[in-house]
C-alpha cells in the first residue's frame, strides 16, 4: 500500500495550514538569513523589500528574489504606509510580522525615518492585517542610548510594548561582520588596530545564521513571547585585544598591534558638533564620530542596571557558530556577503 503525505494531510482534520509570516527588513545582513529560516520551517513568508537594495542600492529585482527563494517577495517603501499596505500587506491576513529593518549609517535623518518611522509602519500594517505577534530585531547597545539610532530604537520598542500585540523584542551583541573589518588588512600584514589597551570593551558576536534560528524561535516557543531577549553567541566574551590575537594565531603570526588613544574621538566630535551648528551636512558626521567612540568604549553585553558595569555571564548565548570557526573561514575564502559597507570602522 502506498503512503502519500498530501492524502493524509487533505483528509487529516488537524492538519493546519503554514503560517504567515510578513517580514521587512528582508535584503537586510540579517533579514535575508531569517526569512531563508521561516522558509526552511515551513512557513508561508512575503519578503517586503526595495526594488534596489543593498550597499549603493546594487541588488536588482532578479538578484533579490534569488537571495529570498523560497518566498513571496513583494517590492515597494516601507517608509509610506500607502505602499506598505499597498504592495506588500495586499489586503490580506497575516499571522506576524517579524522587522530586520536598521538603518544602514547610524545619521540622525536615517535612523528616525527606520530605525523607528518605518518599523512603527510595519506594526500599524500588520495590526491592520490581523497580525498577532511582532517579532522585532533591535540591538543590545540601546541599554545606554546616547546615538540618534538609539534613540529611535528604543522609542519603537516602547511603543511596541505598549501596542496590546504579543512581542518578542531582540537584541543580539555584535555581529560576525562587525568585527570583521580588519581581516583583510591584517591578512596582508599590516598591524591589527585597536583603542586603548584593547581591553575597553568585550563581545559575544553571533553568527546571522544563529541569529536568524533565535528569532524564528521567537514564533515557536511561549517562553520567548512578550520578553525582551539580549542574546550572544557561542562561547565567553573576547575584547578587542583577543579578537587580534585569535586572527594572528590562526595566521600564524605573532600578534602586532597599533594603539589608538581613545581620546582622539573626544577632540573630533566637540569640533564636529560645533562645525554642524553652522553648516548643517556635517551633523551626520558628528554622530558617525559619536557612534565611533561609543563602540569604542562600551561593551556589547548586558548591563547591570545597578552596578552601571556590563556582565558578560548575564549575557545568554545560543548557537554554535563561533568566532574562530568564522575567521578561519573568512581568511580562507574571503569577505564576500558580509556587506561591511561604507561605514565599516576600519
Amino acid at each position: 500500500m502506498s503512503f502519500s503525505w498530501n492524502s493524509y494531510a487533505s483528509d487529516n482534520t488537524s492538519a493546519q495550514p503554514p503560517k504567515r509570516v510578513f517580514v521587512v527588513g528582508a535584503t537586510g545582513y540579517i533579514g535575508k538569513f531569517v526569512v531563508r529560516e521561516l522558509v526552511s520551517r515551513g512557513y508561508h513568508v512575503v519578503s517586503f523589500a526595495r526594488e534596489r537594495s543593498g550597499i549603493d542600492a546594487a541588488t536588482t529585482v532578479e538578484l533579490t528574489r534569488q537571495q529570498l527563494q523560497g518566498s513571496e517577495v513583494r517590492f515597494g517603501d516601507v517608509c509610506t504606509m500607502k505602499s506598505l499596505m499597498k504592495d506588500g500587506i495586499c489586503g490580506e491576513q497575516f499571522d506576524a510580522v517579524v522587522s530586520c529593518l536598521t538603518s544602514r549609517t547610524g545619521g540622525v535623518k536615517d535612523a528616525w525615518m527606520i530605525d523607528y518611522q518605518a518599523t512603527h509602519n510595519a506594526l500599524e500594517a500588520g495590526t491592520l492585517a490581523g497580525a498577532k505577534h511582532f517579532v522585532l530585531l533591535s540591538a543590545i547597545c540601546v541599554q545606554k542610548p546616547l546615538l540618534e539610532f538609539q534613540r529611535a530604537k528604543l522609542k519603537f520598542e516602547h511603543e511596541l510594548i505598549e501596542s496590546g500585540m504579543a512581542y518578542s523584542i531582540v537584541r543580539p551583541t555584535a555581529f560576525f561582520k562587525s568585527i570583521a573589518g580588519q581581516v583583510e588588512s591584517v591578512k596582508k600584514g599590516k598591524p591589527y588596530v585597536m583603542f586603548g589597551n584593547g581591553e575597553l570593551t568585550s563581545c559575544k558576536p553571533i553568527s546571522e545564521a544563529d541569529l536568524a534560528r533565535f528569532m524564528a524561535d521567537c514564533l515557536e516557543e511561549p517562553a520567548k513571547k512578550n520578553k525582551i531577549l539580549p542574546i550572544g553567541g557561542p562561547g565567553k566574551a573576547i575584547s578587542a585585544k583577543a579578537q587580534g590575537e585569535l586572527l594572528f594565531e590562526l595566521l600564524g603570526r605573532e600578534p602586532k598591534f597599533k594603539k589608538v588613544p581613545i581620546l582622539i574621538f573626544d577632540v573630533i566630535i566637540p569640533v564636529l558638533t560645533l562645525l554642524s551648528k553652522l553648516f548643517p551636512m556635517l551633523k551626520d558626521k558628528a554622530e558617525f564620530a559619536r557612534i565611533g567612540r561609543y563602540y569604542t568604549s562600551e561593551s556589547m553585553l548586558v548591563l547591570n542596571a545597578a552596578t552601571g558595569k556590563y556582565d558578560a555571564d548575564a549575557t545568554p548565548s545560543y548557537g554554535q557558530d563561533t568566532l574562530r570557526d568564522f575567521y578561519a573561514r573568512v581568511l580562507k575564502g574571503g569577505l564576500a556577503g558580509q556587506e561591511l559597507g561604507a561605514h565599516s570602522m576600519f
